[in-house]
């Protein structure tokens, strides 16, 4: 067996043996679901018994993951740089796996808009934490005070806006595809833009 070959197969039943305590299950319990004796799972976790992929997709499956899931390797690109806006006094990633997510970091000193007009509503999921200082999130007729280690997840569909309370603060948003755009369209960021033909 090949050095990589051999890494993977020790990984995969590393994996293994990791879910199956994630979900507080014995050797007998995980068994039992992937329909195996508890002794061919116990060889399988310790590397005595060989890895069969017929076992394997029964195993994902009662881990509830997928095959791909259960053997992938990890990418040699782990750190992911990100791209800086300085007009903006924005950062940001992709997030690899999740085409069209991104990751945002913004120092923000505007309290949010006062004029309804100003808010948005836009498809898609958002989800945003407060790194330092105090947000203050509108959302549609509703103020909340979002503080330091706060996070707030919301439909935004709604109508919604966001800014700085009492000074600056900064935040982390999480944004799908289709929020990702209803911001841009918003924004006119033609740096954050799906490339042609997405």
């Amino acid at each position: 067996m090949r050095q990589e070959d051999e890494d993977l197969d020790g990984l995969v039943r590393k994996r293994i043996r990791a879910l199956r305590l994630a979900q507080g299950w014995s050797l007998e319990e995980l068994a039992t679901r992937a329909r195996l004796s508890q002794s061919s799972l116990s060889r399988i976790e310790n590397g005595q018994r060989r890895l069969a992929l017929d076992q394997l997709v029964v195993l994902a499956r009662a881990l509830d993951t997928t095959l791909d899931q259960l053997v992938e390797t990890a990418a040699d690109d782990v750190v992911i740089s990100p791209m800086i806006d300085g007009t903006r006094g924005q950062m940001r990633w992709p997030i690899k796996g999740e085409p069209g997510m991104t990751v945002i970091r913004q120092r923000m000193t505007d309290p949010p808009p006062d004029n309804p007009s100003r808010m948005r509503a836009h498809p898609g999921r958002e989800w945003l934490v407060v790194l330092s200082g105090t947000a203050t999130l509108l959302l549609g007729n509703r103020r909340f005070r979002i503080e330091t280690d706060q996070a707030a997840e919301f439909p935004t569909m709604m109508p919604h806006a966001i800014g700085a309370e009492g000074g600056p603060c900064e935040v982390l948003g999480i944004f799908d595809r289709d929020a990702r755009r209803g911001h841009q369209r918003d924004s006119g960021d033609r740096e954050l833009r799906d490339p042609p033909g997405r």
